[in-house]
This record gives C-alpha cells, sequence and structure tokens, in this order.
C-alpha cells in the first residue's frame, strides 16, 4: 500500500512540477512549508478556482486566489460590490480555510493614473525584495490598490518579516502597507 501512495505521490508531484515548481508557481525549494502543506494549500486552490469559474466564468480570468496554510488570498477585479461579497462567501465555504484576505477591486472606482501608480508601487516593491539579501522575494504575493499595499506570504523569521515591511515603507506613494505574513513557524494545520 506505501508503494501505491508514494508512486501516486511522485507521479503527482512530478507531473505538476517545472523544475522545482510545484502547481501554481509554488517554489518548493524555497517554501518552507511541508510537501504535504503545499499538497494541501494547491488541492484547496484548484477547489476555490473550480467553484469560481462555475459560479461566473469571468472569475476564472479576473480573480487570482493563493492559498498559504489555508489562508486565502484573493485579488482583481468585479463590476459590483455583490459580486466581491459572493466571492468572499464562496472563498469561505472552501473545505479547510483557516482565513480569507480580500483585496479584490470594484472597477470603475479607480481611475488609470491611480492603477498605473499601483502597478509602479508593486513593481518597485517587487524589485526591492529580490535585490534584498535578507528576504525570500518568491514567497510574498504583492497586490497595490488605490496606494495601499498588501503582502501576502511567508517570512522565514521575524526579521525577515519586520524587512520586508520597512521595504514597503521605504516606497514614494504608499498609503498605508497591509501585511499578511505568516512566519515559517506559525505554519500548521493544528492551530486551527
Amino acid at each position: 500500500m506505501k508503494k501505491i501512495i508514494s508512486s501516486f505521490l511522485i507521479f503527482f508531484i512530478t507531473s505538476c512540477t517545472s523544475i522545482g515548481q510545484f502547481g501554481a508557481g509554488v517554489d518548493i525549494t524555497f517554501d518552507p512549508r511541508t510537501i504535504g502543506m503545499q499538497i494541501d494549500d494547491t488541492i484547496m486552490q484548484k477547489n476555490l478556482s473550480a467553484r469560481l469559474a462555475l459560479t461566473d466564468k469571468k472569475y476564472f480570468l479576473t480573480i487570482q486566489s493563493e492559498v498559504r496554510d489555508g489562508n486565502i488570498f484573493l485579488s482583481g477585479k468585479v463590476d459590483e460590490a455583490e459580486e466581491k461579497i459572493k466571492i468572499t462567501k464562496i472563498a469561505w465555504e472552501t473545505k479547510g480555510v483557516r482565513s480569507v484576505k480580500n483585496t479584490i477591486t470594484i472597477k470603475g472606482q479607480t481611475s488609470f493614473k491611480s492603477t498605473a501608480k499601483d502597478i509602479l508601487i508593486t513593481s518597485q516593491l517587487r524589485s526591492a525584495l529580490i535585490f534584498n539579501k535578507k528576504t525570500k522575494a518568491r514567497n510574498y504575493t504583492l497586490e497595490t490598490v488605490n496606494g495601499n499595499i498588501y503582502i501576502f506570504g511567508i517570512a522565514m523569521d521575524i526579521e525577515e518579516k519586520k524587512e520586508v515591511i520597512n521595504e514597503a515603507n521605504k516606497i514614494h506613494d504608499v498609503k498605508k502597507v497591509i501585511s499578511s505574513i505568516y512566519l515559517a513557524s506559525e505554519l500548521s494545520r493544528s492551530k486551527l
């Protein structure tokens, strides 16, 4: 029985990998989560994406989701506030969810200038994290909405967490830094 399970896991991982990549862009060489946690999170993310697509096909293209240790992070744009609420409800109904962070914006509430500024802020922080030797940029998802930068991810220790927030605060035009950074030592399904 163990051989069958091991063979399945090897097949599953190799069919979803591309030189160190697992599932939806998770780099297992830098990810402090266990393989089991990564698989659980990937299954949750695929389940959520499928349910969103079944609810409305446009959500498949307009809504991005990321799952870290059972915590769901949503971003993208929708036409109406009711859609944002509906998507949040679907995320909370996902089996195994611990929290939902929703940064989905409503179209028409931002201008071209504001959107361009948000993209610039995100790019500046991404570059700062890549060049900062104290941070692992791959472990973070960044989203800027109306000058507020949302940081989702996993820090190896408290010093890295502080460094990431410090880099975000250095960027010109950032109104507020909202971080949902978990420490690698905090990641555990048993902490539900």
